[in-house]
Parts: C-alpha cells; structure tokens; sequence
C-alpha cells in the first residue's frame, strides 16, 4: 500500500486526538477529585485506588489480550471500539451516587482505553519508517498532554462552576462522535509495509511463548520498568498536584486546573517531542541514545522535584514544575520505537501492551496509591504538609528509572542483532 505523506500526516493527526480524549478522560478524575471526594466523604487512599490502582489493574488485564487481538486483525475496528467504550463509561462517571458505583465506571474506562494505544502504535510504525518513528510516535503521545491540559482546563472550570458530574458528561459524550470519525476515514495499513519482507503471514505462535521470547530481551526489560519507574513520578506526583495546590496554597479548583494544564500541557507537550527528536537525530549515531536521553531526562525530572516540593513560594513552585513536566514527558516516544526496532511488525502490538503494562502496574496502579498511603499516614503528625512529603518520595522512583534505562543501553545493539524481529 503506497500512501501519500498527507494521509499519513493526517492519520498520525487523528491517532493524536484519540489520545487526546484517552487522557481527557483518564486524567479528568484528578482535577475533580477534591469535589468528589467531599461529596462521597472518601480518603485519600480511595482517591489513589480510583485514580490509579484499580484503572491501571483493568487497563493492563485487558490489554495484551487485545494487542495480540491487533497483531493479527483489523486494528481500525479495535481503536474506534474502544474510543467508544471509554467515552460512555467516562459520561455513566456523572452519574454515580458513591465509591463502589464510581469505582466500577472507572474500571469500565480502563477496559475501554486498555484497546487504544499498543493498536496505535502499530498502525503509526506502518505508516513510518524505522528513522522517523521516534518522531511520529513523540508526536503522537503529545496528545497525553494536551488531553491533560484540556482535562484540567475545562473539568477545573466546569467543576467550579457547574459541579463535577456536568464535568464528566462535558468531556465523556463527545468521544462517540471520535469513534465514529475513526471509523470512517482510517485506513488499516499494510502490516510491514515501511520495514523489508514479507510480513503479510500471521505466523503460528503461543501467546506464552512469544511473551518469553519478548522478555528475553534485557533491553527492553530494563527499558520497560525503567518507564514504569518514570511514570511513578509522572502519575504519582501530578495526580495530588490539584490536591497540594489546594491544601497548601488555598489555590481555587479552576486556577488549579488552569496552572496545570498550561504547564503539564505545553512543557509535557514540548518535552516528548524534544525525547523523540533527540533520540531520532542521536541515534543516527548510536542506537544507545535512544535510551540515553529517557535516562538522563529521568534523572533530571527526579532532581528537580526536590526543590519544587521544598519551596515554600507558590509561584517558585509552579516555575520549577514546568522543568520537572518537561523532563518527565522525554521518555515515551523513544521506548516505544526502540520497541518496535526490537521486534517484527506482527509483534508491535504486544510489544507496546507489555511496556504499557509495567508502565501502568508500576507508574499509574502503584504511582498515585502509594502517594495518597504516605499522605494519610503522614497526616496525623504533619496535618495538611503530609502531601508535600508523599509528593517528594516520588523522586527516589525517578533515580531508580533512570538506572534502569542506562542498563538498558548496555544491551541494546545486542538485542537489536538478536531480537525476534
């Protein structure tokens, strides 16, 4: 299948904006979670499971099932199901009336989301060559951060003003509509048709067995949980932000809202485009520094988290945070592509669903939980600055990614000579 470069262009377009509602409506929940949590009387601790554990358990259950699904069959069909699915389970979030209620919407997101992304990323490697991947697929996790800059620009105001049920419906409806428009105007591509051979065949293998030969690969089993430890931060400490602003500084919820979304929105933004780009262009010279620049970048993110918690100036704080979101974004776009460099087409899928599981178990399920279990048990002696202290413990997990993704970059040239692709 030859493409135009518009098409592409406007296929990775639009698998943007589907991330873009993922995360508006994954991360919609943190913006709101203070109202929800006076009107349903919950903990801190709940908070953690609803905006983390209990997600990212479903999520990742549910998704290497569907990416083998993807590996083998149309994954146009998979991505606009699951924007479906997501979309209403997020607008049904509105309408609960407690925890147990909400909890199992939320659970319903994660099913729904778990089919968006490992689908993605195998359609966007098929549209792009192995030099342009790490680019393409930077820009398409952009959406993570502009979905979290619309989520917490508009659930912030509507929140304010309207409450945090009309903020769910705001944001869940419009994803039918995406379903739809995904649907209709993308195309499957060829499966391998920017890589050399024949990949048309769907070869016989155990799911078992190709997770074992997947594993194998030291490369990206340091790279895999150096991502998970990344994300710990990345989760951990942006979902208590709203929480810390409103807490220490008496922050009103829709200038939380606004102060996040311009900083997660546009540093996180600039900062994966900034990890691909580097990596794309460095990796001309040394595949390693596909893994080099997450684990420099990691480390960063850990170091300046440090001040931005001890400062006791809002404003300094919020300046700080801008170099913290940047950092943290660098990592995905490079893991994904080195990923995908390590195994075959038919295997992208599976590749990106095994990441994104210890990712989501380590940085999205554990992140946030152990966040809100420090803040609760730090409250009695602390009072409202246990927040800060849980917020701060995250950097210890960044220091640990970024050893992770340096021992990633021992094996890579090996692994890329060996790999199953």
């Amino acid at each position: 299948m030859q493409t135009s470069k518009s098409y592409r262009n406007y296929v990775l377009l639009l698998l943007m904006v589907v991330y873009i509602f993922n995360f508006i409506d994954r991360q919609i929940l943190v913006i709101l979670q203070e109202s929800i949590k006076a009107e349903l009387g919950l903990s801190d601790k709940q908070l953690g499971l609803l905006s983390g554990f209990t997600f990212a358990v479903f999520y990742v259950i549910c998704g290497i099932p569907i990416a083998r699904w993807a590996d083998r069959y149309n994954r146009v069909n998979i991505v606009s199901l699951s924007i479906a699915v997501w979309s209403g389970m997020t607008a049904l979030s509105g309408l609960t009336g407690n925890f147990s209620q909400l909890l199992a919407a939320r659970i319903g997101v994660g099913v729904g989301e778990a089919g968006a992304s490992p689908p993605s990323h195998s359609i966007i490697s098929d549209y792009f060559p192995h030099g342009e991947r790490g680019r393409a697929l930077s820009v398409y996790s952009i959406g993570i951060y502009i979905g979290i800059l619309i989520g917490f620009l508009l659930g912030g105001w509507v929140n304010q003003f309207f409450g945090w049920r009309v903020a769910f419906l705001v944001v869940g409806l419009p994803g039918i509509l995406m379903a739809v428009v995904v649907k209709l105007t993308l195309r499957e591509p060829l499966r391998g048709q920017m890589d050399e051979g024949d990949h048309t065949d769907v070869p016989e293998s155990h799911l078992v067995v190709d997770l074992k030969r997947l594993w194998a690969l030291r490369s990206f089993r340091y790279a895999a949980f150096g991502s998970g430890f990344n994300a710990f931060l990345g989760y951990g400490a942006l979902n208590f932000m709203p929480s810390f602003a409103i807490r220490i500084y008496d922050v009103p919820v829709g200038l939380v809202g606004t102060w996040l979304a311009l900083i997660a929105g546009f540093a996180g933004a600039a900062g994966a485009y900034a990890g691909g780009h580097l990596s794309d262009h460095l990796g001309k010279r040394d595949y390693r520094w596909s893994y080099w620049v997450p684990a420099i970048s990691t480390l960063c993110a850990g170091l300046l988290l440090l001040p931005m918690m001890l400062s006791g100036q809002q404003y300094v704080m919020w300046s700080i945070y801008v170099f913290v979101a940047l950092c943290q974004a660098m990592f995905l776009g490079p893991t994904i592509a080195m990923a995908h460099a390590l195994v075959g087409p038919r295997y992208r899928a599976l590749s990106s669903s095994v990441l994104f599981f210890v990712l989501n178990i380590i940085g999205l399920g554990l992140g946030p939980l152990t966040v809100g279990a420090i803040s609760d048990a730090l409250a009695p002696s602390l009072g409202v600055d246990s927040i800060r202290w849980a917020i701060m413990s995250t950097a210890l997990a960044a220091f640990v990614g970024a050893g992770l993704y340096f021992n990633a970059a021992r094996y890579v040239r090996d692994d890329l000579r060996s790999g199953p692709g």
